[in-house]
């Protein structure tokens, strides 16, 4: 029991990170969405949605992180690892996404091709690919924060932003 505990400690301590980013991305993203729409009077799911989708990306790049490519370009400079790990993690989130909405028809429907004809007819795809454009500029982002962490190093990085030395557990 103890060494699931600890397991369940370590994984936690990995997804973390990158759970709170998204956290802190995906709740602007819904308050810009409620202030644009509340002149609409559309409503809008909770900040709910905000928590499980920074979970479900947390974990989706918790699991390609453990890919033997991802780390393709470690000795070259920054841009091509950055480049390579946010389209990794892109294309991760882009399946995992359509999958999500491929199991909700797979509900409703008999077989595979019956739902996933529906869902190409009914899903909105502007809201789709307006969730990936953002997905996109913030994979780039957190791609270069986590890029230059490993080459400057996690100390180094806190001691310049927050003037404190990290801690090692």
């Amino acid at each position: 029991m103890k060494k699931l505990f600890k397991l369940f400690k370590h994984e936690f301590k990995l997804v973390l990170p990158t759970t709170i980013f998204f956290f802190i991305a995906f709740i602007l993203i819904a308050t810009t969405q409620r202030l644009i729409l509340r002149e609409y009077h559309v409503p809008l799911t909770g900040y709910a949605a905000a928590l499980i989708g920074a979970l479900i990306v947390g974990k989706v790049v918790l699991i390609v992180d453990k890919l033997h490519f991802i780390n393709k370009f470690p000795e070259h400079p920054l841009i091509y690892n950055i480049t390579w790990k946010s389209t990794i993690y892109f294309f991760a989130t882009l399946m995992f996404r359509y999958v999500e909405h491929l199991i909700s028809f797979l509900r409703k429907h008999d077989n595979f091709i019956e739902a996933n004809q529906h869902l190409w007819n009914e899903i909105i795809w502007p809201h789709f690919w307006l969730i990936q454009m953002w997905l996109a500029v913030l994979f780039f982002l957190y791609s270069t924060i986590r890029e230059l962490i490993r080459v400057i190093g996690k100390e180094e990085i806190l001691l310049m932003f927050f003037g404190m030395q990290g801690h090692s557990n």
